[in-house]
């Protein structure tokens, strides 16, 4: 057996343990939600696989609306795609501008989007709460878009994966008449197909997450987020783990479905942007 073969089936048991490892917890999660939820209070999260106590009173409950988990779910879903969508928008747009133009403070202002990059959001937060309160943005969704639209990482990898697309589009387009408007729409857009999926994926994770900040500026019930709804069911004086669990599974199934639908485009934009520029 050559050098090439060992290796090649030394990372494929490595990965198979690793691809394992990963997939643990989403098992865990996923016998938790035909569970009652006083066993997840005795016995934490477990692989134990228990026919007698499994049943489908945890999602007969969950669709039951009885709850608002899916008012919450359904601000969840609304907000990533606004959110994904102007991000996307607004960050390729610029990134655009920082790799196809020639401009004054032109690499002053792309240091400091690589700056920003380095700062943690829990640094911002006073700040930018202090802001948004005095913009009379507090308790609405526009407090919670408008900080992220234009990501300092998403701009990064766009302009990285831009400068790899030959100079010579962008010329024959102004050659052929085409107005600047229209290379960028036209030409350069689509090209931008991979990058776009794989920054619509990690954007969108991102955003469906998200807890702190949409924590800190929401105060009614009915525009919290998934994240937000999830925690409310924990409290002092009652804990609805029933619902806890099996909306906590079923919080995963739509980052799943869509990672799985663009997982090949994912993976082409992620290594493009990886070595171009």
């Amino acid at each position: 057996m050559n050098k090439a073969k060992m290796m090649k089936i030394v990372l494929f048991f490595f990965f198979t343990l690793v691809c394992i490892l990963i997939l643990i917890p989403f098992y865990a999660i996923m016998l938790a939600s035909f569970k009652p939820g006083g066993d997840l209070v005795r016995y934490g999260l477990n692989l134990n696989f228990d026919l007698s106590i499994m049943s489908l009173n945890n999602f007969e409950y969950l669709f039951s609306g009885k709850h608002a988990y899916f008012d919450w779910f359904f601000n969840s879903v609304v907000l990533t795609i606004v959110q994904v969508a102007l991000t996307l928008i607004i960050s390729a747009t610029v990134a655009y501008g920082f790799a196809a133009y020639q401009f004054v403070g032109k690499n002053f202002l792309f240091i400091c989007v690589l700056m920003i990059m380095m700062v943690p959001f829990e640094i911002l937060l006073l700040p930018l709460y202090t802001l948004t309160n005095q913009l009379g943005l507090m308790n609405t969704y526009s407090a919670i878009i408008l900080p992220g639209i234009a990501s300092a990482a998403t701009i990064f990898f766009f302009r990285q994966y831009i400068s790899g697309i030959p100079r010579e589009i962008i010329s024959a387009g102004r050659v052929d008449g085409a107005s600047e408007y229209g290379i960028y729409v036209r030409l350069i857009l689509p090209i931008m197909k991979p990058s776009f999926a794989a920054m619509a994926i990690l954007n969108g994770m991102n955003s469906w997450n998200n807890f702190i900040w949409p924590f800190m500026v929401l105060s009614e019930t009915q525009k919290y987020t998934l994240p937000i709804g999830l925690k409310t069911l924990l409290t002092p004086y009652g804990n609805n783990y029933d619902l806890l669990i099996v909306g906590s599974f079923f919080s995963i199934i739509p980052i799943l479905i869509l990672f799985l639908a663009f997982q090949k485009y994912f993976i082409d934009g992620m290594t493009a942007g990886a070595v171009k520029g």
